[in-house]
């Protein structure tokens, strides 16, 4: 079963591995046939080796975004994660993650939502 510590944890991880770019980090989160999808109803990524690849061909500039996520409805083996992610360039998004985790903690099921915040 998930807990809040954990999933808390395993979003401390993501966003050391997206500032790292580590595949090591990266890899780590993930398990070997993991889905990862950047949008709920766009095709998901199949395997770790995909979402490894698909995030060091297209990286974010060192220091051009901060992020805060953090556990919100967990039931079992899944999670509802929360948060922002703000950017240099005045960019807001408002993130929900579901997230799916396997026995040994590593994630298995990976679909974003996100919302870009009005910008004035």
């Amino acid at each position: 079963m998930v807990t809040p510590e954990h999933v808390q944890r395993w979003c401390e991880d993501y966003i050391a591995a997206w500032r790292s770019y580590d595949p090591a980090a990266i890899r780590a989160l993930f398990t070997d046939d993991a889905r990862y999808a950047y949008e709920p109803y766009s095709a998901p990524l199949e395997g770790v080796d995909a979402i490894l690849e698909s995030w060091v061909a297209d990286p974010d500039e060192p220091g051009s975004w901060e992020a805060t996520y953090a556990p919100g409805l967990i039931e079992g083996d899944r999670a509802i994660a929360k948060g922002e992610t703000r950017y240099a360039n005045g960019k807001v998004f408002s993130n929900l993650y579901e997230l799916e985790f396997a026995a040994d903690g590593r994630c298995s099921s990976f679909v974003e939502w996100y919302v870009l915040h009005k910008q004035d």
